[in-house]
C-alpha cells in the first residue's frame, strides 16, 4: 500500500536555486500525491505530449509526492522559488494563495463533473484578471484545474444528515474555509498529514475523512472505515500552477506547446479522473464490507442550506477578488444547461 511506504520512500533533494538554474530543457512536475494517483495519470499524460511536441528538446520530470517530500509547504517554496517550476496545488494552497480557497466551497459547481471542469478550465475564469492576478501576486501563474472526482465521506457510522455528523472528528486539509463548512455542518474538524491519515483512522484519533474515491482506495483508508458517504458537495479540485519567471521566460513556441497541451488535458484529465474512480470503487466494494451511503436531494438539501452563507465567509476571508472569482463561477453555473449546485 502507497502510503507505507511514504515513511522509508523520501529521496531528498536540494530544493536551493532560482528559475534560472533549472535546465531550460527539463520541466519538473512536484506532484501532491503518489504514483497512481488522478495527478500522476495527468501528469504522465502531459509528459508524453510535451516530449512529442517539443520533439524531445523538452524533458517532464514528475515528482511525485514523498519525493520531494512531504510537507506541502515546502512544495509551495519551492515553486514560488522556482526550483521546482511546475505542480499541482489543492487545498493546502490556501495559506499560499488565500484565494484558491474558492476551489473548496461545497454545494457551487454544477452537478455534471464535466461541465465542471470545462467551466473551471474557461477563458472566461481561468484567464480573468481576479483569478490570474490572485496568483501572480504571489510569483505563480494559474494554468489549469483539475477535478479530481467528488469528494467522498467515510466514518464510521450512517451519516445522512447534519444531525448525524454533531461532534464528528473528521479529518480536512489544513485550510479555514473547509474548517469553516465542517464546523457549519455540526462536525468537530481536525487537520492530519496525508502520511500519517491511516494509522490515525485506524488508532481512532481522527473518526472520519474526506477524499475522492480514488484517494480511499489508493492509500487504504476505506480499510479502517465503515461507512462511505456520497454527498456530491464538492469535487477535489488541483491547480496546475507555474513559477511566474519561469512561464514568463518561456519562448512564445514553447508558451503556445503548454497552453495547446493543456487545452487537450481538460478533457484528458476529465477521462481519467472519472475511469479511476470507477474502478477504485469497484475494487473497495470487492475487497470489503464497508457500506455505501448515497445522498438523496432532501437530505443533500440539509448541508447545501448551511453551506450556502460559506460563501460570504470565503469573501469576508479573501477579499473582493476572490468574491469576483466566485461570481464568475456562478455565472457560468447558472448559465449551464444542467442543474447547478
Amino acid at each position: 500500500m502507497q502510503m507505507r511506504k511514504i515513511a522509508t520512500g523520501v529521496i531528498a533533494f536540494s530544493m536551493m536555486g532560482a528559475a534560472q538554474s533549472v535546465l531550460a530543457d527539463t520541466w519538473r512536475f512536484g506532484l501532491e500525491e503518489t504514483e497512481g494517483s488522478v495527478q500522476y495519470e495527468y501528469a504522465q499524460a502531459f509528459k508524453q505530449l510535451i516530449e512529442e511536441k517539443s520533439g524531445g528538446d523538452v524533458t517532464v520530470e514528475i515528482l511525485p509526492y514523498g519525493v520531494w517530500g512531504s510537507s506541502y509547504s515546502a512544495l509551495y517554496d519551492a515553486i514560488q522559488g522556482g526550483s521546482i517550476p511546475l505542480s499541482f496545488g489543492s487545498g493546502f494552497l490556501g495559506g499560499t494563495v488565500p484565494e484558491s480557497q474558492l476551489m473548496n466551497l461545497n454545494y457551487v459547481m454544477p452537478n455534471d463533473q464535466l461541465e465542471t471542469t470545462e467551466i473551471l478550465n474557461s477563458d472566461a475564469f481561468m484567464k480573468s484578471d481576479a483569478w490570474q492576478q490572485s496568483f501572480r501576486d504571489r510569483d505563480l501563474v494559474p494554468l489549469a484545474a483539475l477535478p479530481e472526482g467528488y469528494q467522498v465521506w467515510t466514518a464510521n457510522k450512517a451519516i445522512h444528515t447534519p444531525a448525524d455528523m454533531q461532534g464528528l472528528q473528521i479529518r480536512v486539509m489544513d485550510n479555514s474555509l473547509l474548517r469553516a463548512t465542517y464546523e457549519a455542518y455540526g462536525a468537530s474538524p481536525i487537520t492530519i498529514a496525508y502520511g500519517e491519515l491511516y494509522s490515525a483512522l485506524q488508532q481512532g484519533q481522527a473518526e472520519g475523512n474526506i477524499q475522492p474515491v480514488w484517494a480511499h482506495e489508493n492509500m487504504g483508508f476505506y480499510e479502517v472505515q465503515d461507512y462511505m458517504i456520497f454527498a456530491e458537495q464538492s469535487q477535489f479540485i488541483a491547480n496546475l500552477i507555474a513559477n511566474q519567471e519561469w512561464y514568463e521566460g518561456l519562448s512564445d513556441e514553447q508558451q503556445q506547446m503548454l497552453e495547446s497541451t493543456i487545452d487537450e488535458m481538460v478533457q484528458k484529465g476529465h477521462d481519467i479522473q472519472t475511469n479511476l474512480n470507477e474502478e477504485r470503487l469497484n475494487t473497495i466494494e470487492q475487497n470489503s464490507d464497508i457500506q455505501i451511503i448515497r445522498l438523496d436531494e432532501e437530505e443533500r438539501n440539509q448541508f447545501r442550506e448551511l453551506a450556502r452563507p460559506i460563501r460570504d465567509t470565503f469573501v469576508e476571508m479573501v477579499g473582493e477578488r476572490g468574491g469576483e472569482a466566485l461570481n464568475i463561477v456562478l455565472d457560468q453555473s447558472s448559465s449551464s444547461d444542467s442543474s447547478s449546485q
